[in-house]
């Protein structure tokens, strides 16, 4: 598989795609988008099932679109099976990825979450729940990490760099709204500043 848009994927292949995602279900602390980086192992760096433009695009699209983030997902699934040989084979695709996502951390956070309201006066519990801030928090600097192409050059992509951390401390200090720091860096893209 040396052209990645050109696949010929076996039923082995859909299996271990939609037992990947089921995987990565349960490892999506914080959000579908924080297994981002393995996604992109698997699917790129690993298969060549997507290309790095098709990864990217699919999380970009995703988070403009209106709805949840987790669309991302049925977008990569699309991709694969497109690249794969058409429209079937991209419902195939959505299918197999945003159900394996979906199915298993839904099913978990239900019944996790029933015992944990019946058991919330529990030290274990209130230490399980601050233990996994930090947790979090790692995995959106990897998603980051892996999404501003740190991989490759990062030190032709500063003024990322310096709008991210500008943004970070603004949001940290103020009280400005999230969208117009938003908006102002879609102002400074549309402008080729960064």
């Amino acid at each position: 598989m040396n052209d990645p848009l050109v696949l010929t994927l076996t039923a082995a292949d859909w299996l271990q795609l939609f037992l990947h995602f089921a995987t990565l279900s349960l490892l999506a602390v914080g959000g579908a988008i924080t297994t981002a980086p393995d996604m992109h192992r698997f699917l790129v760096a690993d298969h060549r099932w997507l290309t790095d433009a098709q990864f990217n695009t699919s999380i970009a699209m995703a988070q403009a679109a209106p709805g949840p983030n987790v669309l991302f997902v049925a977008l990569m699934g699309w991709n694969v099976g497109l690249n794969n040989g058409g429209f079937g084979w991209a419902l195939l695709g959505v299918t197999s990825c945003l159900i394996g996502v979906m199915l298993p951390s839904s099913l978990l956070t239900y019944y996790a979450s029933r015992w944990g309201h019946d058991n919330r006066d529990l030290r274990a519990v209130r230490a399980f729940k601050q233990g996994m801030a930090p947790i979090v928090i790692a995995l959106l600097i990897a998603t980051g990490w892996i999404l501003a192409g740190v991989g490759h050059d990062g030190r032709q992509h500063w003024p990322l760099w310096l709008l991210t951390a500008f943004s970070a401390l603004v949001v940290w200090r103020t009280r400005i709204h999230l969208l117009w720091l938003l908006g102002a860096g879609a102002m400074l893209g549309a402008l080729g500043w960064v």
